[in-house]
């Protein structure tokens, strides 16, 4: 079972995330950047880690982009290797090309407009061996 971390301002995707992932594993939703980036530290505490993380890009108080390249910085700090680092999705409901751009320069592994189609969403999982084909 997976450890997925959905970091959503908006209550219908959260929703739609949560209920659509929760069959691959549990679930912790955060509704903000802060907030995304607090539970990322502590799964890292607990040495319970996220094995993916769906990051909204447009969020309060922090956006998306910034909480990726926090998570990244402290991937580095702590010596994580890249085949351990968590898998991370940009979500968007915005076609932002230089955000999704910056985004992969900071190191997502994709991104998925809304509304998220759940086929292709089980197919970049299955890209990133997180679920099996």
């Amino acid at each position: 079972m997976l450890k997925i971390l959905i970091a959503e301002d908006d209550l219908v995707s959260r929703k739609f995330l949560s209920k659509f992932l929760s069959q691959y594993g549990e679930c912790d939703i955060v509704v903000d950047g802060l907030e995304a980036i607090d539970a990322y530290m502590v799964s890292m505490r607990d040495k319970k880690p996220y094995d993916l993380i769906c990051l909204d890009i447009m969020m309060p108080k922090i956006d998306g982009v910034k909480v990726l390249k926090a998570i990244r910085d402290l991937e580095i700090q702590k010596f994580i290797l890249p085949e351990k680092r968590a898998k991370i999705i940009m979500t968007t409901a915005l076609a932002e090309a230089d955000l999704v751009h910056t985004a992969f320069d900071y190191g997502c592994e994709a991104y998925a407009s809304k509304p998220i189609d759940t086929e292709k969403l089980v197919q970049v999982m299955q890209k990133l061996c997180l679920i099996p084909e």
